[in-house]
């Protein structure tokens, strides 16, 4: 079970996610210049890890996993696909039959296909192999999204994972820090029923704005838009 750190329990609302994402990266300083990798769950997670990785001096890159959803509750995740095809199951017979499996990981695979087809023609993925990573969003629900995400990361052998969000329920916490060596959350309230109500501003950010967030990353990170030469 890794360390799970939790700032306040307050409820106060953060003025949008560029101050939640400076905010959480106060909290991070031990991993500043230590070569980390965040990655940004798309699509407001793009936009706190922007913050985080200036912050950090670190590379950001999205986390393109995908859980599968459990048949009639599609929020509990079974399973998880990643980027490359890998298929990572949790006690998925319990839940699921064979069919359901290969049609849940079709269905995923073809929205990541779309993703990364738009996203890597800018930003190439970034090798997390004895890096410290990062995951990062605007905050967690049920924690499932995010539970995929580790699953997949581990597949690339990180030095360690970090998860580090803005706002969460202490369940959903309690639950990822049994996946990551590390849970970091800013505010933790007593009362939580959506990651909006935390916000003075959450709007859904535009898929324009993530791929200009790419655009700034890549050529900071000294990597050229479009295949490698």
């Amino acid at each position: 079970m890794g360390v799970c750190r939790i700032v306040s329990r307050s409820g106060e609302a953060f003025v949008d996610r560029v101050e939640a994402g400076r905010l959480l990266a106060a909290e991070l300083g031990q991993w500043r210049g230590r070569h980390a990798v965040v990655l940004g769950i798309p699509r407001g997670g793009l936009v706190v890890g922007h913050e985080l990785a200036r912050a950090l001096d670190a590379d950001l890159d999205v986390v393109l996993a995908r859980k599968l959803g459990a048949p009639g509750s599609p929020e509990f995740a079974i399973g998880a696909v990643a980027e490359d095809g890998r298929l990572f199951l949790r006690n998925a017979d319990t839940y699921a039959d064979a069919d359901y499996i290969e049609r849940e990981k079709t269905a995923q695979l073809h929205e990541i296909a779309l993703r990364a087809a738009r996203y890597r023609a800018i930003r190439r993925k970034v090798s997390l192999a004895g890096r410290p990573v990062i995951l990062t969003d605007d905050g967690i629900a049920t924690g499932a999204t995010m539970q995929a995400a580790i699953w997949a990361a581990r597949q690339e052998s990180p030095q360690e994972i970090i998860v580090a969000v803005p706002v969460g329920p202490e369940d959903s916490l309690e639950m990822l820090s049994h996946e990551a060596d590390w849970c970091i959350c800013l505010r933790v309230p007593p009362l939580f029923a959506a990651v909006g109500q935390f916000y003075l501003a959450f709007e859904q950010v535009p898929e324009d704005e993530v791929l200009a967030i790419l655009r700034v990353e890549a050529e900071r990170a000294g990597h050229l838009a479009g295949p490698e030469p």
